[in-house]
């Protein structure tokens, strides 16, 4: 059967009402499907949905090994902060964790 794009609007609108059902059947064709997998994740990470981690995390990969993987095949890195205000808010959630690691350590 060739899947016309009628099939997908019904899976959209059966997950709707059925969201167990459609995420089942779609976790189950990922898994069995690697090349499949491995295209949805690295669009997601493309289209700036996931990060490297996550991406890392889904395709059962150390976060490492997924950036060589990214060098070897052209992909775009994306470390680290996109904006000003990103960096901003990694900087105080550092200092908010030194400071509470320092509570911790004092007697």
């Amino acid at each position: 059967m060739a899947i016309q794009s009628w099939t997908m609007e019904q899976l959209l609108k059966l997950r709707r009402y059925q969201p167990e059902m459609v995420d089942q059947a779609l976790e189950e064709m990922l898994e069995r499907q690697s090349d499949l997998r491995w295209s949805v994740v690295i669009g997601a990470y493309l289209d700036e949905e996931i990060n490297l981690s996550k991406a890392a995390e889904l395709l059962g990969m150390h976060r490492l090994e997924l950036q060589e993987r990214f060098i070897a095949q052209g992909i775009p890195l994306r470390i680290g902060p996109d904006t000003v205000e990103e960096a901003r808010a990694e900087m105080a959630a550092i200092e908010a964790w030194n400071i509470e690691s320092q509570k911790s350590e004092q007697p």
